[in-house]
C-alpha cells in the first residue's frame, strides 16, 4: 500500500525556508497521491532549485522503465 500525505504550505513559505530562486505555483493539496506531481528541492552544484517530479512507486519487474522517468 502506498502512503499519501498534504502540502499545506504555501509556495512563498517553501521558497522562504529552502531559499530557492524559482517562483513555482503549485496548490496546497490535501491527500497527495502516487503519480501526482509533487514540489522538491534538490541540491545541485551546491545550489538548491525548485522542480515538481511524478511521485510513485516503480516495481522491480516493470521491464521499460524509461516510460516511467520524471
Amino acid at each position: 500500500m502506498c502512503g499519501r500525505y498534504v502540502i499545506i504550505s504555501t509556495p512563498e513559505a517553501i521558497r522562504a525556508l529552502f531559499g530557492y530562486h524559482e517562483r513555482p505555483n503549485f496548490p496546497a493539496r490535501y491527500k497527495v497521491a502516487p503519480t501526482q506531481p509533487i514540489p522538491i528541492v534538490r541540491l545541485a552544484d551546491g545550489r538548491r532549485s525548485f522542480a515538481l517530479m511524478r511521485w510513485g512507486l516503480l516495481p522491480s519487474w516493470v521491464k521499460d522503465r524509461r516510460r516511467f522517468r520524471c
